[in-house]
């Protein structure tokens, strides 16, 4: 058997270590959040980019995948991410390309890609051996500089490759491309920017270093979305903003009509159809909302009804974005149909700013605007000098051979003995001319096309060229305000390539702040019409177009016939009040129509099947009812206070043992005084002010009953008498003026009622 001293020589509990284990975990969660903060979702100020974005650009640069190139596949330069510099899946890495490649994720797209890269619907790019990439001339910008010495080279995670630390380019990817991620404890939000203003704010700040606040959001107005848009928010909102670093502003869609006739329907994105028909076009949607989703929104609000207003939408979108909105009616208002998308869907949202960076010793922080401006002013002014210095530095290299080679053309027949004759030329010409090994050297490894007349006069020219350069250098290294300058002419320099009137430069988000909102209810959105609503006995309801004749004759099923009817309009609630005490609420352009039965009441409200309906009004915000329950005792209640939200209703009249409510009236402001009948055939009148008002309860006793109860009850001015419905056909009345006999308190018993009153008891 084999000795397990040889297989296993050390002791694996001997690397155990004795830690309490909060300590240990604590140690280890510290060192993740720390490598996620650094190292994966927060954007380094200097370059805006992150660790996996750095690296796409980098290899690609290494692919030699420059805009003057051929595109090369996406699976080739996934591959060397992730097998030299960013040892992490290839789907993240791929994702990752694909967004730089999208138009409408990066205001300024830093990859160019060819083939499919997902669209603004939302679909997926296609997989990367079917896609091919190379990168932008922005991309060059921001690496403009690697081999200039302005950056600082780290070893790879294997220490095999060396990558840049951070690109150099005087582009200002930071603002211009935006940035999000979320780290640990920590996330960070960036919308991008138009390239021009943030130069000409930056170069502001060059000039005047204790600028206000205020005059920098002058320049730079705010974000500049690659979708377009429309920012809402007052400018004092977004400056305070950007003052902080922290914030947030509503981005909304546009409605733009760009063939429209007139000036004013354009903006609006109202098209006219003729005949007095018109449609709504969206032309810009917000940032990262999918047109796919929000058109699926739009949809989903019409069928559930709470777009009414609005017949059907469709995408005529090409490369364009162009939805069109069709309205139900020609008469609906634009305005209100525009409120209704932006509250209903995402046609407005909140874009929440966090401006949370990696300052130059790698720190997370989150920046005011002048802040950032100054930190990326300071970086680009160090970048300088170290390109400055580089090039002084080759100066220095090239003059050391060129001061050489002058001296050997001055000297070039002894040089030229001292190379045939000597076995070792090279200490003999240091020695005689005073050169260096480095000159020497290079003397002897010139050509001899170059011993030419002609090249003592090149490299004297070289010499003072070089001289000249040299002095510039040094003048530039020595005065900080030189080096100002020379920034600010590289960012003119820059700022021709993104001016406002350059495809690429041209604003695209509006900075306007929005009228107040036009408050509106679903109620506003129903096109009014009349109609007639029908309730019958067994609780079937249903709604017929127009104010026909209310003693009009409808169908009904077997059994069944007409309990409650009154004229409406489609914008009106119903009231519907149930034997058991509670109230609910229909809108009558919810109700089925008049062709069939109409649908049973339940199916719309959640009130018992065997519940009897007492009573059925329209709804009149200022309207009083008067509530009787079948023991006598009721009240009077407001309308507004009974509408119920939902299909549960809402309990108004509370009942004890086996009483039931009875009775439901309408009160003119102008009655005076109630008249109510019992069961037992008795009437009282009273004053009309011995009733309360409540909004819910039992109410007060009306009539006593030694026998039976409640059997009807109305209000009416005393004035002008108590008048009932006559029997038979017609709608004949009878007026009893002597009514004063009935007149007592409130909860009397009363005395029977005058002659000729319906055998009924019912007014």
């Amino acid at each position: 058997m084999a000795d397990t001293t040889e297989l296993f020589p050390d002791d694996p509990f001997d690397t155990i270590v004795d830690a309490p284990f909060d300590a240990a975990l604590s140690e280890r969660y510290l060192v993740y959040a720390l490598s996620t903060i650094t190292a994966r979702s927060l954007p380094d100020l200097r370059d805006g980019l992150k660790p996996v974005h750095r690296r796409l650009l980098w290899t690609m640069r290494q692919l030699k995948l420059d805009p003057s190139n051929n595109f090369k596949k996406s699976a080739r330069v996934v591959g060397e991410v992730i097998g030299k510099y960013h040892p992490h899946g290839d789907t993240a890495a791929y994702d990752a390309m694909v967004r730089l490649a999208q138009d409408f994720s990066l205001r300024y797209p830093l990859v160019e890609g060819q083939g499919n890269f997902g669209n603004v619907d939302g679909d997926n790019a296609a997989a990367y051996r079917y896609t091919e990439a190379r990168l932008t001339k922005t991309a060059m910008q921001l690496m403009e500089g690697l081999d200039a010495g302005t950056v600082d080279f780290i070893p790879t995670y294997n220490g095999e490759e060396e990558e840049p630390e951070l690109m150099p380019g005087l582009f200002p990817n930071l603002l211009a491309n935006g940035a999000s991620g979320i780290a640990v404890g920590m996330a960070t939000n960036i919308p991008s920017h138009n390239v021009a203003e943030v130069i000409d704010a930056t170069l502001e700040l060059i000039d005047n270093p204790h600028v206000e606040h205020a005059r920098l959001m002058e320049l730079m107005k705010g974000p500049d979305f690659a979708t377009g848009g429309q920012v809402i928010d007052s400018a004092e909102v977004i400056a305070n903003a950007y003052e902080t670093g922290r914030g947030s502003f509503r981005l909304r869609g546009v409605f733009d009509a760009p063939e429209a006739d007139k000036a004013e329907d354009r903006k609006a994105g109202i098209e006219r159809l003729g005949g007095g028909q018109w449609q709504l076009v969206i032309s810009q949607i917000p940032y990262q909302v999918q047109k796919g989703k929000l058109i699926e929104q739009i949809a989903q609000a019409i069928a559930d009804k709470k777009l009414p207003i609005l017949e059907d939408v469709r995408d005529e979108s090409d490369e364009q974005i162009r939805i069109v909105l069709v309205p139900r009616s020609r008469n609906v208002d634009p305005e209100l149909l525009k409120e209704s998308i932006f509250k209903l869907t995402d046609m407005e949202v909140r874009f929440g700013l966090n401006l949370n960076v990696l300052d130059a010793t790698r720190t997370p922080m989150v920046m005011g605007l002048k802040e950032l401006l100054e930190n990326w002013t300071r970086s680009q002014i160090d970048i300088l000098q170290r390109r400055s210095q580089h090039r002084l530095d080759q100066i220095a290299r090239r003059l050391e051979l060129v001061e050489g080679y002058i001296i050997a053309f001055l000297n070039l027949d002894r040089v030229i003995e001292i190379i045939r004759t000597e076995d070792e030329p090279k200490p003999v010409m240091m020695d005689e001319f005073k050169l260096n090994d480095r000159q020497a050297e290079a003397i002897l490894n010139m050509r001899l096309r170059s011993l030419r007349k002609l090249e003592e006069m090149q490299l004297r020219d070289e010499k003072s060229t070089l001289l000249e350069e040299k002095d510039g250098l040094e003048k530039l290294l020595g005065s900080p305000a030189r080096q100002r300058t020379r920034l600010k002419r590289d960012l003119n320099q820059l700022r021709k390539d993104y001016a406002e009137d350059t495809a690429l430069g041209a604003r695209r988000t509006r900075i306007e702040e929005a009228e107040p909102a036009v408050e509106f209810s679903m109620d506003a959105m129903i096109e009014k019409e009349p109609v007639t609503v029908i309730l019958s006995k067994k609780g079937w309801i249903r709604a017929a177009k127009g104010h026909v004749d209310l003693a009009q004759e409808f169908k009904y099923k077997e059994g069944d016939e007409l309990a409650f009817i009154t004229h409406a309009q489609t914008t009106d609630k119903l009231l519907i009040a149930a034997e058991n005490g509670r109230f609910y609420t229909l809108g009558c352009d919810k109700l089925p129509g008049a062709r069939g039965f109409g649908e049973p009441v339940q199916s719309m409200i959640d009130m018992e099947a065997e519940t009897r309906v007492v009573g059925m009004v329209v709804h009149k915000p200022e309207g009083r009812l008067l509530l009787a329950s079948s023991i006598g005792k009721g009240f009077i209640a407001e309308t507004k206070e009974l509408l119920a939200e939902t299909r549960k209703g809402r309990q108004v009249v509370n009942l004890k043992n086996d009483a039931k409510f009875a009775v439901m009236r309408e009160v003119d402001p102008a009655h005076d005084h109630v008249a109510v009948v019992g069961e037992n055939r008795k009437l009282i009148v009273f004053n009309i002010e011995e009733i309360p008002i409540m909004a819910r309860g039992q109410g007060v006793m009306l009539q006593r009953y030694r026998d039976g109860g409640l059997s009807d009850l109305k209000s009416f001015v005393l004035a002008e008498g108590l008048s009932w419905t006559m029997g038979g056909k017609g709608d004949r009345t009878r007026t009893e003026n002597d009514i004063w006999q009935w007149k007592v308190a409130r909860g009397a018993a009363g005395r029977l009622p005058p002659q000729g009153f319906p055998k009924d008891n019912r007014f």
